[in-house]
């Protein structure tokens, strides 16, 4: 097939060889002028090929994959291996049509040039084709237990270099393992005076890879005094624009080494945590009386609950057969209990608060401030000064509401209670 079409080009040149020099041009000129119009017509047809595999059988490709019942080949259509591999085919016929040329010194130079064309997109197929690989093992059980991430890691790293090694050897005309040779003379050189590239180099694919950091993303790192968006990431630094509008540079390793908070996973879930406790006065802790139960049962977040609790404990303590003369037998209500049935019932209808994610109300361990009453929940809105204003309107519900359950909300006394207690 080779020799065919070396003949066929061949037999074009002598034609536009002739065509030249029936215009007049000498025999070099006109061997020049034919070798670059043949060329030009190489160019033209590995465009034209292209256009047809990417317009004509990729999509055909993509239709077929795309209705059948298999999943693997959707994983590597969505990376992109086919849409890679087709950009080897125009290089591969400019190799194949480069002997057209007479002189043996340019023949060898696009030779040299096609094939590093062909080596370097195929570093972007096997690299796709590698994630590809591991996007199709995570979709197995197996893939929780002994994933493949950095195994394929290590593979593509080497593959890298290999063919980086063949790359410069081929541009160089050497042979790859002259160069092999040679590295391990300049690796401590180059280990001692790019040590900080180097490792900013070997955080960045770290990061990259594992998907740690992205352009974009809020991050904390309190050590490097960063709270802010990451706005750049280069190979030896990640910049990072704070809050209060001031800029951050900490070093691609620093972020490998140490620990960092990411947000991202905040805003993919699509809501913000409300974690926050109020603490209550132990000594305003105290069992119902029937006045403050039918007063509960006007509120409309309780009317269903005071009756149903009303039941369980009554028939609770008819089946122990207990007295309920003394608030110390048996089981009753708190107006601690019952506060915390009534905020686990306004948090679940805020329109603020996501329904669909774990909310609660709890009481933790009481301690020289009181009693925590958590209010644990997500709010729909991931955006910093909705989520503000909604936590804000929950506590300041809360804070005016405790009083009508007769609790008091703890807090260190003031020069205004000092003076209450003086009068």
């Amino acid at each position: 097939m080779k020799s065919i079409l070396w003949e066929d080009s061949k037999d074009m040149k002598d034609l536009f060889s002739n065509y030249f020099e029936n215009k007049g041009a000498d025999d070099g000129s006109a061997g020049l002028m034919a070798a670059l119009v043949i060329t030009l017509a190489i160019i033209v047809i590995c465009i034209l090929i292209h256009i047809i595999l990417k317009k004509v059988v990729l999509r055909i490709v993509t239709k077929i994959i795309r209705r059948n019942k298999l999943t693997w080949d959707d994983v590597l259509l969505e990376r992109k291996v086919i849409h890679r591999a087709i950009l080897i085919v125009p290089g591969i016929l400019f190799y194949s049509l480069s002997d057209i040329y007479e002189n043996a010194d340019l023949t060898e130079i696009i030779q040299r040039l096609a094939a590093t064309y062909v080596m370097i997109v195929l570093i972007f197929v096997v690299s796709s084709l590698l994630d590809s690989i591991d996007d199709i093992y995570r979709k197995n059980p197996i893939s929780n237990v002994r994933p493949i991430k950095g195994l394929l890691q290590v593979v593509k790293i080497v593959l890298f270099i290999i063919i980086g090694i063949v790359i410069i050897a081929t541009l160089l005309d050497q042979s790859p393992l002259v160069l092999l040779s040679g590295i391990g003379a300049l690796a401590a050189v180059f280990s001692f005076v790019f040590k900080d590239s180097i490792l900013g180099f070997i955080a960045g694919i770290m990061l990259t890879s594992n998907d740690m950091l992205r352009i974009g993303d809020w991050i904390e790192m309190p050590k490097y005094g960063a709270d802010g968006d990451v706005i750049d990431i280069t190979l030896n630094t990640v910049k990072v624009q704070n809050w209060d509008k001031t800029f951050v540079t900490i070093p691609a390793y620093a972020l490998v080494s140490d620990s960092f908070k990411n947000w991202r996973g905040m805003f993919q879930f699509g809501g913000r945590r409300i974690k926050r406790s109020i603490y209550i006065d132990v000594n305003s802790v105290d069992f119902c009386t029937n006045e403050m139960i039918e007063k509960f049962k006007k509120i409309h977040y309780l009317k269903d609950y005071i009756t149903e609790k009303e039941k369980e404990l009554e028939d609770y303590n008819i089946k122990n057969d207990i007295d309920t003369e003394h608030k110390i037998n048996g089981r009753h209500m708190t107006n601690l209990g019952t506060f915390r049935a009534y905020l686990q019932n306004y948090i679940g209808n805020h329109p603020g608060i996501n329904q669909e994610k774990i909310m609660m109300v709890r009481q933790l361990a009481a301690g020289e401030n009181g009693i925590p009453l958590e209010i644990y929940g997500f709010t729909r809105d991931t955006a910093w000064v909705n989520y503000e204003g909604v936590q804000s309107d929950i506590f300041d519900h809360v804070y005016a509401v405790a009083r009508e359950f007769e609790l008091r909300i703890f807090q260190t006394p003031s020069g205004y209670d000092i003076r209450g207690y003086a009068d």
